[in-house]
């Protein structure tokens, strides 16, 4: 079964609990090429500083779940996608 991937290289992302690392952006995307492999994301953050993360939806350690939301900017307002 192929992972549900919540997070693409190029978007912008939040951190719901940790506001001071301000807005990041993910820079690489992992996959492994064993069934039931992980899938890992990397996203620097404003901060300076890399963070990685579980990008399949199906774990229960998913980015999602751990606080990280994607931003969209829609006519010079910026939503949350919850």
């Amino acid at each position: 079964m192929k992972p549900r991937l919540y997070l693409r290289v190029g978007d912008t992302v939040r951190h719901l609990y940790h506001g001071a690392w301000g807005q990041g952006h993910v820079v690489e995307e992992k996959h492994s090429v064993l069934p039931g492999g992980t899938c890992l994301v990397r996203i620097l953050f404003e901060d300076g500083i890399e963070r990685s993360f579980i990008n399949d939806l199906d774990s229960e350690l998913c980015c999602y779940y751990a606080g990280v939301r994607i931003y969209r900017f829609f006519k010079n307002q910026v939503k949350l996608l919850v």
